[in-house]
C-alpha cells in the first residue's frame, strides 16, 4: 500500500510539473520578453524632446527623455553624455528633486512590463548617483505600460513608449 501512495504521489507531482513547464503566456514575442534572461540588457536611444513642467534647470536642448531598445535598459554613449550634463546641474543646485518615470511598451505581461519600466529609470538612477548625485533627491517609478506616449500596436508606437522621464 505505501509503495501505491508513493508511485501514485511522484506521478502526480511529475503531471503538476509537466503541466505547469507547459503553460502559455501568449505571443511569441511577449514570451520572448517574458523570459530573456537579465544579462541580455543592451544600449537605448536618447530623444531630443523635451518633458514639460520639469523643474530642471538644465539648457532645454538637453534631452529630458531617454528611449530604450525592445527589452533594453542599459544607456548608450549619448544618453549618458546628456545625463552627465543633468548631474553637473544636480550637484550645483542639491535642493533639487527629481523624478524618473520608467515606462515600457504593450508586449509582455503587465508585471513584466512594470520590472522592466524600473529597471530603466534606475539605470538612470545609477547613472547620476555614479556621476556624484545625491541618490536621495531622485525618486523612481515605473508604469510599466499603463501611460503610453503613444497608442497603437506597431514598431513606430512600441518605440516611443519604451523610455524614462526625467520630471
Amino acid at each position: 500500500m505505501n509503495t501505491q501512495l508513493l508511485k501514485y504521489g511522484a506521478m502526480v507531482t511529475f503531471v503538476a510539473a509537466l503541466l505547469s513547464g507547459c503553460s502559455t503566456t501568449g505571443s511569441d514575442e511577449e514570451s520572448a520578453a517574458t523570459s530573456m534572461p537579465s544579462q541580455s540588457v543592451s544600449t537605448g536611444s536618447v530623444s531630443t524632446g523635451d518633458v514639460s513642467g520639469s523643474t530642471l534647470g538644465t539648457d532645454s536642448a538637453v534631452p529630458r527623455v531617454f528611449y530604450f531598445e525592445f527589452d533594453k535598459a542599459v544607456l548608450n554613449a549619448e544618453a549618458r553624455a546628456a545625463l552627465r550634463l543633468h548631474g553637473e546641474w544636480l550637484r550645483a543646485h542639491s535642493g533639487v528633486n527629481i523624478r524618473l518615470e520608467g515606462h515600457a511598451d504593450e508586449r509582455g505581461t503587465r508585471e513584466y512590463n512594470m520590472a522592466l519600466g524600473e529597471r530603466r529609470a534606475n539605470s538612470v538612477r545609477d547613472f547620476l548617483v555614479q556621476e556624484g548625485v545625491n541618490g536621495a533627491v531622485i525618486e523612481v517609478i515605473s508604469y510599466g505600460e499603463e501611460s503610453p506616449a503613444a497608442m497603437g500596436s506597431n514598431d513606430s508606437s512600441w518605440s516611443l513608449n519604451r523610455r524614462v522621464e526625467m520630471k
